[in-house]
């Protein structure tokens, strides 16, 4: 069986690992969930097919590896440290 033909899932999979264990760990920082399940594989699979354009067809380790940190970048720009703080000017209360 061809490299490509496990790899392609196996790094879907490492997106949607990657998705389920961010809106876990952290549900309040991800105000889209369903953003944070395409994105994860989805950029796992951008990451593998960079990994293996620029890698080859010989490095399936490397090209998961890539897929993973790919993956693990972008979900992670979508994280909102503050969600449950209103945004805007910060009023000070002053002592009377």
């Amino acid at each position: 069986m061809p490299p490509m033909l496990w790899e392609t899932p196996v790094a879907l999979l490492i997106g949607l690992l990657v998705a389920v264990s961010a809106t876990r760990w952290r549900p309040s920082g991800f105000p889209l969930h369903s953003l944070v399940w395409v994105t994860g594989p989805g950029a796992a699979l951008v990451g593998w097919a960079l990994g293996r354009g620029i890698l080859g067809s010989g490095h399936s380790a490397a090209t998961l590896a890539v897929s993973l940190t790919v993956s693990v970048v972008l979900v992670s720009l979508l994280f909102r440290a503050g969600t449950g703080v209103p945004t805007g000017r910060h009023r000070e209360t002053r002592a009377v």
